[in-house]
């Protein structure tokens, strides 16, 4: 099996889903938002649910098979199949529901529980990020690789909040307040995944977020990674993509980060 192949073939049905993303929005209608959990976040939309279901089609027909972790629940969870595509169909739909043009389409692919490909593509740029094991990191074509900054003090950082109220919400909060002050600041930019993309191309030196879904990493992990950067849980440990916090980096902060974080969320 060949993941460079398999790869560039989901790139398709990722611009796909990107162009049914981009034509909805012309004539979005808001009275359609739904609201996860009763809450005013974790929004969806139809368009959300109809992207995921014409990638799990596609992917499907790609890999016999193969099981699907999404978002949307629009197909049968998998439970023990090798190969698991975990698929965010909108990444960002909070975005997408204001038409701020911050969102993307992610799908990681695993074999064992393991990323071994992953492809992430955001619309409004016409930006198609992609990896696959042992094969580098890829932006339309063009090698992607970590910045070379070695301190947090001259780090430009990402970061998620919580979507729920926990008993670590107060330090995460703090924690971020201080890392702010101790490098060139934050940008929040509300996808997981392209949080990831842009420290794998180098325009972030890290991002870390707490209370996070597989389907919102799965991809960029394995981006990150093949780029040249390092990607751990708060701990720095390996229990990131299913443990529900990670970080990520460019390697050379990466244990100062660690450092800073185990010290506020102890």
């Amino acid at each position: 099996m060949s993941f460079e192949k398999i790869t560039l073939e989901v790139t398709q049905l990722a611009k796909a889903a990107g162009e049914f993303m981009l034509a909805e929005l012309k004539h979005f209608d808001p009275t359609k938002i739904e609201h996860k959990y009763g809450e005013n976040f974790n929004l969806v939309s139809y368009v959300d649910k109809e992207t995921e279901s014409r990638l799990v089609e596609g992917l499907a027909g790609l890999l016999p098979g193969s099981g699907f972790i999404t978002e949307e629940g629009t197909v049968e969870q998998a439970t023990d199949q090798e190969f698991v595509w975990v698929i965010d169909p909108l990444d960002g739909t909070t975005n997408f529901l204001h038409a701020y043009p911050q969102f993307c389409t992610s799908i990681g692919l695993l074999q064992g529980g393991k990323p071994v490909a992953g492809i992430i593509y955001e619309p409004f740029r016409d930006e198609m990020f992609y990896t696959w094991k042992d094969g580098g990191a890829w932006l339309n074509k063009e090698r992607l690789s970590v910045s070379k900054v070695d301190r947090v003090q001259s780090s430009l950082l990402a970061c998620g909040f919580p979507s729920r109220q926990n008993q670590k919400t107060e330090a995460y909060m703090n924690m971020i307040l201080r890392i702010t002050k101790e490098s060139h600041g934050f940008r929040r930019i509300g996808s997981a995944a392209l949080d990831l993309a842009y420290t794998a191309r180098g325009w972030f030196e890290g991002y870390f977020e707490y209370n996070i879904n597989s389907w919102d990493i799965a991809a960029g992990i394995l981006l990150v990674q093949e780029a040249g950067g390092t990607v751990t849980d708060f701990k720095g440990e390996e229990n990131y993509l299913f443990g529900g916090e990670i970080i990520s980096s460019n390697g050379r902060i990466h244990q100062e980060l660690i450092d800073m974080i185990s010290e506020s969320m102890a």
